[in-house]
Protein backbone atom coordinates (compact mmCIF):
# COMPACT_ATOMS: atom_id res chain seq x y z
CA UNK A 1 0.00 0.00 0.00
CA UNK A 2 2.94 2.29 0.97
CA UNK A 3 4.32 1.58 -2.49
CA UNK A 4 1.38 2.51 -3.97
CA UNK A 5 1.18 5.61 -2.51
CA UNK A 6 4.73 6.40 -3.35
CA UNK A 7 4.46 5.71 -6.42
CA UNK A 8 1.72 7.93 -7.31
CA UNK A 9 3.36 10.52 -5.47
CA UNK A 10 6.11 10.02 -7.31
CA UNK A 11 4.13 10.54 -10.68
CA UNK A 12 1.93 13.28 -9.87
CA UNK A 13 5.68 15.23 -9.10
CA UNK A 14 7.66 14.07 -12.23
CA UNK A 15 4.49 15.86 -14.53
CA UNK A 16 4.46 19.00 -12.29
CA UNK A 17 8.06 19.03 -12.69
CA UNK A 18 7.89 18.37 -16.24
CA UNK A 19 5.20 21.14 -16.76
CA UNK A 20 6.70 23.68 -15.23
CA UNK A 21 10.22 22.89 -16.74
CA UNK A 22 8.20 23.20 -20.15
CA UNK A 23 6.26 26.28 -19.22
CA UNK A 24 9.31 27.75 -18.43
CA UNK A 25 11.35 26.85 -21.56
CA UNK A 26 8.41 28.33 -24.05
CA UNK A 27 8.13 31.56 -21.82
CA UNK A 28 12.16 31.65 -23.02
CA UNK A 29 10.92 31.31 -26.57
CA UNK A 30 8.44 33.73 -26.40
CA UNK A 31 10.95 36.08 -24.57
CA UNK A 32 13.42 35.20 -27.52
CA UNK A 33 11.08 35.92 -29.94
CA UNK A 34 10.18 39.42 -28.98
CA UNK A 35 13.94 40.58 -28.72
CA UNK A 36 14.21 39.42 -32.46
CA UNK A 37 11.30 40.94 -33.04
CA UNK A 38 12.54 44.06 -31.37
CA UNK A 39 15.97 43.87 -33.02
CA UNK A 40 14.22 43.58 -36.33
CA UNK A 41 12.40 46.98 -36.27
CA UNK A 42 15.57 48.80 -35.07
CA UNK A 43 17.69 49.50 -38.16
CA UNK A 44 20.95 47.88 -37.81
CA UNK A 45 22.13 44.93 -36.30
CA UNK A 46 22.13 46.11 -32.29
CA UNK A 47 21.45 42.80 -30.21
CA UNK A 48 24.60 40.79 -30.29
CA UNK A 49 25.15 36.70 -28.75
CA UNK A 50 22.42 35.77 -31.20
CA UNK A 51 19.39 33.64 -29.55
CA UNK A 52 20.56 34.30 -26.18
CA UNK A 53 20.99 37.90 -26.26
CA UNK A 54 17.62 38.08 -28.07
CA UNK A 55 16.20 36.21 -24.95
CA UNK A 56 17.53 38.58 -22.60
CA UNK A 57 16.52 41.62 -24.53
CA UNK A 58 13.22 40.06 -24.76
CA UNK A 59 13.39 39.23 -21.04
CA UNK A 60 14.41 42.91 -19.63
CA UNK A 61 12.48 43.84 -22.31
CA UNK A 62 9.29 42.54 -20.92
CA UNK A 63 10.44 43.80 -17.22
CA UNK A 64 10.82 47.14 -18.54
CA UNK A 65 7.72 47.50 -20.55
CA UNK A 66 5.54 46.63 -17.42
CA UNK A 67 7.61 48.96 -15.14
CA UNK A 68 6.41 52.14 -17.99
CA UNK A 69 3.19 50.84 -18.91
CA UNK A 70 2.31 47.90 -16.63
CA UNK A 71 0.35 44.63 -17.82
CA UNK A 72 -1.92 44.78 -20.85
CA UNK A 73 -2.44 43.09 -24.28
CA UNK A 74 -2.22 39.41 -24.98
CA UNK A 75 0.09 37.21 -22.91
CA UNK A 76 1.77 34.64 -24.79
CA UNK A 77 3.07 31.93 -21.96
CA UNK A 78 3.66 34.37 -19.04
CA UNK A 79 4.97 37.46 -21.31
CA UNK A 80 2.67 40.57 -21.47
CA UNK A 81 3.23 40.86 -25.29
CA UNK A 82 3.03 44.45 -26.15
CA UNK A 83 5.01 45.67 -22.75
CA UNK A 84 7.35 43.28 -23.34
CA UNK A 85 7.69 44.37 -27.42
CA UNK A 86 7.63 47.91 -26.26
CA UNK A 87 10.05 47.43 -23.70
CA UNK A 88 12.67 45.50 -25.51
CA UNK A 89 12.46 48.19 -28.32
CA UNK A 90 13.55 50.85 -25.77
CA UNK A 91 16.22 48.36 -24.84
CA UNK A 92 17.50 47.72 -28.43
CA UNK A 93 17.91 51.50 -28.58
CA UNK A 94 19.76 52.40 -25.64
CA UNK A 95 21.91 49.83 -26.82
CA UNK A 96 22.45 51.38 -30.10
CA UNK A 97 22.67 54.68 -28.85
CA UNK A 98 25.46 53.44 -25.67
CA UNK A 99 27.08 51.83 -28.97
CA UNK A 100 27.59 54.49 -31.46
CA UNK A 101 28.82 56.52 -28.50
CA UNK A 102 31.71 54.45 -27.72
Amino acid sequence: MLNLLLLIVGIVLAFWFIGNAMGFLLMLLVAALVGFTADALVPGRQIEHGWLGAMGAGLIGSWLGTLMIGRFGPVLMGVPLLPALLGALVLVLIVSFVRKRS
